[in-house]
């Protein structure tokens, strides 16, 4: 019954193993020890999770960073900003070398933005934002897709070529109709004597 729910690891091609924290030993049951080919530092399993697209981590720092935490020096710096000689603020714009970053499938825990902390642009995607190879994608299906009714059209194709059926028409629906009823009315009748 263990061997259930025994966890196997593996990792895909071109990831180190030494970058991720073996499962084994989470659980206390590597049996390999310094030969195991994962890590075992309990800080990789951290460093192991993904990073949102729609969240900038200098966000979280804006908002832990307020005047109540400030020194002389601080304050000196943040005036000095507002007023033009220092950094300028930041924007809602997302910085092109993220989305560059994104859309090639290099963001990660190892990216870093060309202009480094300095960089004014935001590097999480708004909200419903759609990337192009998304978009490509969503934009092939929707061409492949057929509609409801050539779908019908082709079923009925097939069954033609199969089969020899009636076509269905008013006067041989309202023929089948008056066939159906007649019998049923006969059925109760024989099920009433």
């Amino acid at each position: 019954m263990n061997s259930l729910f025994r966890p196997s690891q593996s990792v895909s091609k071109g990831v180190d193993p030494k970058s991720v924290l073996c499962a084994f030993f989470k659980q206390g049951t590597c049996t390999k020890g310094d030969k195991c080919k994962f890590s075992h530092n309990l800080s990789q399993d951290r460093k192991a999770e993904k990073r949102s697209l729609y969240f900038d981590k200098r966000d979280d720092n804006l908002e832990k960073d307020t005047m109540d935490t400030w020194d002389q020096a601080k304050l000196e710096e943040v005036v000095e900003q507002k007023h033009g000689k220092g950094q300028p603020t930041r924007t809602d714009i997302v910085c092109k070398y993220f989305l560059e970053a994104v859309e090639k499938g290099l963001y990660g825990w190892f990216w870093s933005c060309p202009n480094g902390d300095k960089c004014i642009y935001r590097h999480a995607l708004p909200p419903g934002f759609v990337l192009k190879r998304e978009k490509k994608a969503m934009e092939e299906q929707a061409q492949d897709e057929i509609s409801l009714e050539e779908l019908i059209e082709e079923e009925r194709a097939k069954l033609a070529a199969k089969t020899k059926l009636t076509p269905v028409t008013l006067q041989s629906f309202t023929e089948w109709k008056k066939r159906k009823t007649s019998e049923k009315k006969q059925k109760i009748g024989r099920a009433v004597q």
